[in-house]
């Protein structure tokens, strides 16, 4: 009998190779051949997986943003496991998800410079979707905002803040400060500083 292909593996590992390629050569620099070759298949098969390149830097990109969502809960659970061994609570979550924007370690470099540089690029070539990625985006401000709320149900945060706003802001300053890092004007130390202040600010009893 004929192998069975798993199609969702083959796409998760085509991506990761462009992933691996695009740390290295850059984004820009980063072509389906090469792809190919790192992920140990034809470029037909790429091309039939994703058509265009545009397509496969798209599919990517929301690859590593899924891979991102993923450390972030995993580092809110051990955050959590190392406070109380309960369930990751509001603060741990947000903690989890701010932290996980800085780039302190090899993968979260690449993702930090994978992201800036594909928005960099999709701000001048129409072919680049933004919008699949901004909604993705907007979901992670969405469950920050969540957490915000229900720590405000729980006493554990002033009952005056917007958590929208606090929301949008708490990841506006984590993306600023992932470029500060990575520009060098700022070390990782100086960046998680900022990120607990904000978090002292916004849970006062956690201090």
């Amino acid at each position: 009998m004929p192998k069975r292909v798993d199609h969702a593996e083959r796409r998760r590992q085509i991506a990761d190779a462009l992933l691996r390629t695009a740390a290295t050569r850059g984004l820009h620099a980063t072509g389906m051949r090469e792809v190919a070759a790192a992920a140990g298949v034809s470029l037909r098969l790429v091309q039939y997986y994703f058509g265009t390149k545009e397509q496969l830097l798209l599919a990517a990109m929301q690859h590593l943003l899924a891979r991102f969502g993923e450390r972030a809960m995993a580092r809110a659970r051990l955050g959590q496991a190392g406070r109380s061994g309960g369930p990751a609570g509001p603060h741990d979550i947000i903690a989890a998800i701010l932290t996980e924007a800085l780039p302190a370690d090899e993968e979260r470099r690449t993702f930090a410079i994978l992201s800036t540089a594909y928005l960099a690029l999709s701000l001048t070539d129409p072919a680049l979707a933004i919008a699949p990625l901004v909604k993705n985006t907007g979901s992670v401000i969405d469950v920050v905002a969540g957490q915000l709320r229900a720590a405000q149900h729980a006493g554990d945060t002033p009952a005056g803040l917007d958590p929208d706003l606090e929301a949008l802001g708490l990841l506006a300053i984590a993306a600023g400060l992932s470029t500060s890092v990575l520009s060098g004007n700022s070390s990782v130390d100086q960046a998680q500083a900022v990120i607990d202040y904000q978090l002292d600010r916004l849970f006062p009893a956690s201090r």
